[in-house]
């Protein structure tokens, strides 16, 4: 074979293997070494050369903080709270909100009222009762839907029958609260959904729950396992039954009601009426909800000092 001195002193030349191979330099990355070395593995062996990329250093995640707990424990016979932890923050109350929209339905509505179910209402996210568009239903049997289930279809055809809409329903909730002292509470839905200005405190909490379980429906409603709800023509029955464990699990509970949302997390309010005292619990963004609320509720009931108390962790 014969070679040029025109190609040798053009060429960038490569022994393989004792195969001698010629390539014309090149001044851009094309003609570079690399590349030149790359086609002449390929010419070689006839496979694509494989070649090895560092790997991007990954960052490890940094765990995301834990949110805070509010609890309130409280001796409703003597008034003095046993214990509290973050009581005063304010925090997302879930569905503990359908106990404000309850009181105004019982100051404000008529219970013997027939309510037209909008298609709104129908359209609720869960939890929920699964009410059709045109459904014709006691506004008492809503109430006890929104209470015992916490059922948002039934709660959103209430107050828009009391109010004519849920904004306006949401004003008169507001109202109330300011006026029964509640200043680090307010509500910007009926039902209890997450949105940046719907808060309360596990303090004010308990101050509305005293509020309506002075009211003989409601501390009847809370204390139900269940309920039967039928439309008004009666072709149509629905079952409530509680979200709340603790009743008929734990002696002496006697409500409240439960709440959860992403947002506000595992949410309760319980009331319990035992060995001649009455508690008010109140957790918000429970771990181990019933477990922790087992545990302060015996707690309660044996009064030691505060000190004392094991929570569930």
């Amino acid at each position: 074979m014969s070679i040029s001195r025109d190609c040798l002193t053009g060429c960038l030349v490569i022994v393989i293997g004792g195969a001698l191979l010629l390539f014309p330099a090149s001044s851009d990355a094309a003609g570079s070494l690399s590349d030149n070395s790359t086609q002449a593995l390929r010419l070689s062996t006839g496979k694509p050369a494989q070649v090895k990329t560092p790997r991007a250093h990954k960052r490890k995640a940094l765990p995301r903080p834990t949110p805070p707990e509010g609890i309130l424990l409280k001796d409703l016979t003597t008034g003095e709270v046993l214990f509290q932890e973050n009581a005063d923050q304010p925090m997302a109350p879930a569905s503990l909100t359908k106990i404000m929209s309850a009181i105004v339905i019982l100051e404000e509505g008529n219970l013997d009222d027939d309510v037209t179910v909008s298609r709104r209402a129908a359209a609720a996210h869960r939890t929920k009762l699964y009410l059709k568009p045109g459904q014709v239903l006691p506004l008492r049997g809503l109430l006890k839907a929104m209470l015992i289930r916490s059922a948002n279809d039934a709660c959103l055809a209430a107050v828009e029958h009391v109010a004519g809409d849920e904004d306006s329903f949401v004003e008169k909730m507001n109202a109330k609260a300011m006026s029964i002292g509640l200043t680090r509470t307010h509500f910007q839905n009926a039902c209890g959904f997450d949105m940046p200005e719907h808060y309360s405190t596990a303090e004010e909490l308990a101050v509305l729950t005293e509020y309506a379980m002075a009211q003989e429906t409601f501390a009847a409603i809370v204390r139900e396992p269940s309920a039967v709800i039928r439309t008004v023509d009666q072709r149509k029955t629905y079952i409530a039954r509680t979200t709340n464990r603790l009743l008929g699990t734990m002696d002496g509970v006697i409500g409240v009601k439960t709440g959860f949302t992403r947002g506000a997390g595992r949410c309760l309010i319980a009331v319990v009426s035992r060995e001649e005292k009455e508690l008010l619990l109140v957790l918000l963004n429970a771990r181990h909800r019933w477990g922790r609320a087992q545990n302060l509720i015996e707690y309660g009931l044996r009064s030691p000092d505060a000190s004392a108390v094991v929570l569930t962790r």
